[in-house]
């Protein structure tokens, strides 16, 4: 009677488990833990919304741009700053009880806290800090930070801002913070220019409180002012508002942020949150984040591949951040001086779009360009809007601006993919005959190409484009500023970029242009070596270099950006027959390419202790993403469903400690991850003229991807599978609209009508489907 007992309360248990994970929102599936052992700065975010100009979250570690932010075996919490971007912080603020310390600087200041109790999801973050006996909790809106702090009572409590601290990537020169009235401060802190982002950049600020505060205290240069006064200003300066022992129990504090003024930051703060309910903005946050999430809806998988789903999605929609301000102003910097522009408006004189700070798009076209593009095609508009208006400000397309800078991160010209991709999807709200004009010019000696990484100076050299264009390859040894004079690395990216472009040159009916490119877009074939087989570097003299080898123990081989000839390799999306051909034949290419596999499944697909460099498939970085899906290409589709697979599995992990492999890049990881588990990708990047989807298998039951009509003319794609378990990995067969599919592609023109496709799945591979046309190269459709 008792095993008869238990086993009904097991199946009770089992059921109503079965019904609480059915009911969870996307938003609930979220882990924003994930990973958050190998943090930075720019990755860990809880109380932000999309994009979000704010990105409030507790500070663990704020020495450097890695392993900083929250690190989530750190013992201590700093801060809790407002402003988490890629070569951007700011505004670090930390409630206290006691004595007071923030002149002494957050070593002394910072308190204990632990992860009982702590709750971080998508908008919202919760953490007691002991030192104090302080209960926090965080949330906010695009533009502003929302605090709740509930003291102690009969304590001395104050709100340290620390506007001269250093966070992350460099120190702060100068900030200056006054006294409106004691319930509101505002103030300026200035970030000093990095090797990225060469300018200095200052974010304003306007802190509101429910509560008054009875003084305001200052520092500078670590002295506490002994006098006190409505205005600090100076180097190493910050203030701490001090409360009523008996009065102040919980304090509410709205913090408005602009990179334009301290103006634009109080209409930021009074336009977005006019109110004090802390659960509301809370709950609207969780809301907006759901509706995000919800436009992509899965059924079945496991509840660990749920979490993971949603929270590489969320992660696609995080990293990157929005710098204008709520009336669409934002600061240009790409001048000899910060000037104020505002973006497009509607006919109501509201923005059509924000205005974006982002990190490059190297290697997006694997993920983010994909995504977007397929789910979030408004994203892609916006982001070429903001192209467009820096090509206006400062001449150039940019490949990854930060704070209205140029900061030529990495190398080539990203931003072309990016275009294509958009052009050719039919995503074209913004001036593409501008676009395109920028574009080309980046594509010629005196453009972006033209600098080396965060080479800042013109004219630049160090990205190489005269050889290239007078010999068709980048050699070794180019003497110039900069990081990234990897000649390999930039032949084959350029040759890619150049087929881009000439997609978009086809599309704009650019004939000439057309040709040229195209006929450039073969350059890779300049650095390819018939006798070791494989993409080979060359010397100033036209040499091959000595001591080639396909891997390399050091973070960089010589002539790759951050990998090695192993991988760049394959980086021929564009031209996958010719490439095929050079092998001898695809045979021989899916054996050198499954072995790879193999070997780089001993390293996790990794580079070890994250070389990148060092293994012979690197799912941690961006150059190697999209191997996996090349067997489409070679005849053996099955393998493409076997490798990603393996990939998933391997970067599956939800806990703190695994997930990304420690390179989590504003969101391009988790778009792969998402395109990887829906069983859709582009290898050309969806760049095409007439774009393409291949295949693989999905790991949930149902994919519903819900589309947007402004764009797309069908409701929904909806993607199904029979016979899903996690033996069963291979595509048996596929049909799209009930009619069968016998190619491992499908073209976007299709998806964008909305329909079904359905995969069924089985234990074996099946060798016949999929194989006899392959997805479409150079050689067969762009000629």
């Amino acid at each position: 009677m008792k095993d008869i007992i238990k086993q009904l309360i097991c199946v009770s248990s089992l059921i109503l488990f079965s019904q609480v994970f059915a009911q969870q929102k996307p938003v609930d599936l979220v882990n924003p833990f994930v990973d958050t052992v190998n943090s930075r700065w720019f990755y860990f975010n809880s109380a932000s919304r999309p994009f979000g100009m704010v990105n409030l979250s507790p500070d663990t570690d704020t020495a450097k741009t890695w392993s900083s932010g929250y690190l989530y075996d750190s013992k201590y919490i700093r801060s809790f700053s407002h402003i988490h971007a890629w070569q951007l912080a700011g505004i670090a603020v930390m409630p206290t009880t006691g004595a007071f310390k923030g002149h002494l600087g957050m070593d002394n200041y910072q308190s204990a806290f632990s992860h009982d109790n702590e709750i971080a999801k998508p908008g919202y973050h919760k953490v007691f800090l002991k030192d104090y006996d302080i209960e926090v909790e965080l949330t906010s809106t695009t533009r502003v930070g929302f605090h709740k702090y509930k003291f102690p009572k009969h304590k001395e409590k104050t709100i340290i801002f620390d506007t001269g601290a250093r966070l992350a990537h460099g120190p702060t020169t100068f900030s200056k913070v006054w006294k409106v009235s004691n319930t509101e401060i505002a103030g300026v802190q200035v970030l000093k220019g990095t090797g990225r982002r060469p300018k200095d950049t200052p974010v304003y600020f306007v802190a509101k409180l429910n509560t008054p505060f009875t003084s305001f205290k200052g520092w500078v240069n670590n002295e506490l002012l002994e006098k006190e006064t409505d205005t600090i200003q100076g180097e190493n300066a910050g203030v701490g508002l001090v409360f009523n022992k008996k009065k102040a129990a919980e304090v509410l504090m709205k913090v408005g942020i602009s990179y334009v003024s301290v103006e634009q930051a109080r209409k930021n703060l009074e336009i977005e949150i006019n109110h004090w309910d802390f659960d509301k903005v809370h709950n609207e946050s969780l809301e907006t984040w759901n509706d995000w999430l919800s436009r992509i809806e899965i059924k079945g998988g496991t509840h660990k591949q749920q979490v993971k789903f949603y929270t590489d999605l969320w992660h696609a929609l995080l990293g990157r951040r929005i710098i204008s301000d709520v009336d669409g102003k934002y600061t240009d910097m790409t001048g000899d001086k910060p000037v104020t522009r505002a973006v497009r408006l509607d006919d109501n004189g509201k923005p059509l779009f924000p205005h974006y700070n982002f990190d490059a798009w190297w290697g997006s076209h694997w993920s983010l360009n994909i995504l977007w593009s397929m789910v979030y095609p408004e994203l892609m508009d916006g982001f070429c809007n903001t192209m467009v208006d820096m090509y206006d400000n400062g001449g150039l397309i940019p490949r990854g601006p930060s704070g209205g800078n140029y900061t030529f991160v990495m190398i080539g010209d990203p931003s072309v993919s990016f275009f294509a991709t958009a052009y050719n999807k039919g995503i074209r709200n913004y001036d593409i005959e501008k676009a395109y004009q920028g574009l080309r010019k980046n594509a010629f000696v005196g453009g972006s190409r033209d600098h080396a990484g965060y080479e800042q100076e013109s004219p630049a050299f160090g990205g190489g484009m005269q050889y290239y264009i007078d010999q068709g390859w980048v050699p070794e040894g180019i003497e110039a500023k900069g990081g990234h004079k990897d000649g390999a690395s930039m032949t084959l990216e350029y040759a890619y970029q150049d087929w881009c472009l000439a997609q978009l040159s086809k599309a704009l009916h650019k004939e000439d242009d057309y040709n040229v490119f195209m006929k450039r877009s073969q350059n890779y074939k300049n650095l390819w070596n018939p006798e070791t087989k494989m993409i080979h570097p060359k010397e100033m003299d036209g040499s091959w270099i000595k001591d080639f080898q396909p891997v390399s123990k050091s973070f960089n081989s010589r002539g790759f950006c951050e990998s090695n000839s192993a991988i760049y390799t394959h980086y021929v999306p564009q031209d996958m027959e010719g490439l095929i051909n050079l092998f001898g034949g695809a045979e021989t290419y899916t054996k050198f390419l499954d072995e790879s596999f193999h070997k780089g499944e001993k390293l996790d697909f990794v580079g070890a202790n994250k070389n990148h460099a060092a293994s012979w498939v690197d799912y941690g970085n961006q150059p190697g993403t999209g191997m996996a899906h090349i067997f489409n290409y070679s005849g053996a589709p099955w393998l493409t469903q076997k490798w990603v697979r393996k990939v998933k599995e391997v970067y599956g992990d939800i806990t703190p400690y695994g997930g990304y492999k420690g390179d989590e890049d504003q969101g391009q990881m988790g778009a792969l991850g998402t395109l990887m588990a829906m069983g859709l990708f582009q290898l050309d990047g969806g760049a095409s003229v007439k774009p393409y989807y291949e295949i693989t298998s999905p790991i949930f039951d149902e994919v519903t991807i819900h589309l947007n009509n402004d764009y797309y003319q069908g409701d929904k794609f909806v993607i199904k599978t029979t016979n899903n378990t996690p033996e069963n990995i291979y595509i048996q067969g596929a049909a799209l609209n009930n009619n069968t599919l016998n190619n491992c592609w499908f073209y976007h023109d299709d998806f964008a009508k909305g329909g079904v496709l359905e995969v069924e799945l089985g234990q074996q591979p099946s060798k016949n489907w999929g194989v006899k046309v392959p997805p479409p190269s150079f050689s067969q459709n762009n000629n």
